[in-house]
């Protein structure tokens, strides 16, 4: 079967992140067949890299600029490429958090899309291209093993 491919142009404003959302789990429900809980998984990864790209829009005072979503989907795995124009930024450069188990974790309000997205995924990337970021994830369904 051949994959299902659509390529979604929003305005990069956080009202359009309800359709951004919409598209993606028709796409990961109706085609790639994934559950409830890899579904929840998908819409938080997509949503945080979207409001990602906001945020560094509304930074430069771009509202608005156009957020591209490229979304590849067959039965069993669906991946999602989210990109900007604002920049882009070296994931690298992150600096790294506390174990979520310790009080010191409480300090870091920000920065946590980048690890949660790594936890969520089964394959992140993070490309600088095209005068901003490209962020690559890809979501196969987990079968239960069979006993």
């Amino acid at each position: 079967m051949k994959d299902d491919v659509v390529e979604l142009r929003v305005p990069g404003r956080a009202e359009h992140l309800a359709l951004v959302r919409v598209v993606v789990t028709t796409m990961a429900e109706s085609i790639a067949g994934l559950g409830v809980g890899r579904m929840d998984d998908l819409r938080l990864a997509v949503s945080e890299a979207c409001a990602n790209a906001v945020e560094a829009y509304t930074r430069l005072g771009r509202t608005g600029s156009p957020i591209r979503l490229r979304l590849r989907a067959a039965p069993g795995w669906i991946e999602v490429e989210i990109h900007d124009e604002a920049g882009g930024f070296d994931p690298d450069d992150l600096v790294p958090h506390p174990p979520v188990e310790t009080p010191e974790r409480l300090h870091h309000e920000r920065g946590l899309g980048a690890p949660l997205r790594r936890t969520l995924a089964d394959e992140v990337e993070f490309r600088d291209e095209g005068g901003g970021t490209t962020v690559r994830l890809l979501l196969r369904e987990r079968r239960a093993a069979v006993r």
